[in-house]
């Protein structure tokens, strides 16, 4: 057990590092990016680019409420950005399934898991964008709850795996900054260790549980999890709301999923959970600025992702969508693995890229 605790511990490392270097490349850049539209739709991919870079919804949603707040954006230029930093958010765990890529079997089971989480939030999205752009449903919704909400003091709360990870993030990150003075040399170097501590954390993880809990942890998480999806949604709410990151919680059920402990039908409603779970830290934000118009960007990012669990998961037909398109995937990795990190890299990165790149030039 203490093995396993340690393979966690050093896994959520590797997170940690992977998105200090991702915000060391992009942080600038992605603030810079969500200046830059009018256009709802441009703002949706500037959303899932954005948080594409810096690797967190809850970075992202952090500085769109200060811009709201200070004036810089309007609540209608921040609900696109939001609901593309949802999408954008799913980068983390489908980057993690890639860990599992020399164990075909392993890493199909992975991309499922980590899949789900991404076509879920687009089907939110389709749901969602239309209602809001025709008649503001997110934010009309929301400028009648922030009003309720309008001389709440900020709140600060530290999440405890923050806590216990930043000393050897922060340690790593300053060790290499002796050594290489280079802004982007840093950068990559943290970026390199996160991915090779990944990568050995994955594997031990893997083979650890699969000796120790396998047979004990499935029969449990059969008889409890698999029926109860409500007190899923409810546990994956809590969990990241208390480590106040979305892509913690569901970059943990990747190695669960890929060992075989976990189904995706088990990890799907968590990952519900988490989406409503990550919108703790924006409401945070936004009461600590006091401002209506940021607490009302806020509220929306919080009703987007509990109305998008309300409409899907309750429907049978629906809640099957996105668990279809992710054993699609999935099944499609086993066969030709490369065409994931395609995936991942136009999905993510190149398409959002091309489409604000051409929205530029057309102005």
């Amino acid at each position: 057990m203490a093995a396993v605790l340690a393979c966690v511990y050093l896994f959520l490392v590797s997170i940690g590092l992977m998105g200090a270097a991702f915000k060391g490349f992009g942080k600038d850049f992605a603030q810079h990016l969500i200046q830059t539209t009018s256009n709802p739709f441009i703002g949706l991919f500037i959303g899932i680019l954005a948080t594409s870079l810096v690797q967190s919804s809850s970075t992202t949603t952090s500085i769109i409420v200060g811009m709201v707040a200070s004036g810089v954006m309007t609540v209608t230029n921040a609900v696109p950005i939001i609901m593309g930093a949802n999408i954008g958010t799913t980068v983390t765990s489908m980057l993690v399934s890639l860990g599992h890529i020399g164990r075909r079997e392993e890493f199909k089971r992975a991309v499922t898991g980590s899949a789900v989480h991404d076509f879920f939030n687009m089907m939110c999205v389709c749901i969602l964008f239309p209602l809001e752009m025709a008649f503001k449903l997110l934010s009309k919704t929301a400028a009648w709850m922030s009003n309720i909400f309008n001389n709440i003091g900020g709140i600060k709360f530290t999440s405890p795996l923050k806590i216990a990870t930043q000393p050897l993030i922060h340690f790593i990150e300053e060790t290499i900054k002796k050594f290489h003075t280079s802004h982007s040399i840093t950068y990559i170097m943290l970026l390199t260790i996160s991915m090779i501590i990944l990568f050995l954390a994955l594997y031990y993880i893997v083979k650890i549980m699969r000796t120790l809990v396998a047979q004990r942890a499935e029969i449990v998480l059969n008889n409890i999890l698999g029926k109860h999806g409500v007190l899923m949604i409810f546990a994956g709410l809590i969990l990241t709301a208390v480590v106040q990151s979305s892509s913690i919680t569901t970059s943990l059920m990747v190695p669960l999923v890929a060992s075989g402990i976990l189904t995706v039908e088990m990890v799907f409603p968590i990952t519900m959970g988490a989406n409503i779970g990550t919108t703790v830290t924006a409401i945070l934000a936004s009461f600590a600025t006091g401002n209506i118009s940021a607490i009302t960007v806020a509220f929306t990012h919080f009703l987007f992702n509990i109305i998008g669990v309300c409409c899907i998961y309750p429907i049978k037909r629906l809640r099957k969508i996105p668990l279809f398109l992710a054993k699609s995937l999935g099944n499609l990795a086993f066969k030709k693995r490369r065409y994931i990190v395609i995936y991942v890299l136009t999905a993510f990165f190149i398409l959002p890229g091309i489409l604000i790149l051409i929205s530029r030039m057309m102005k």
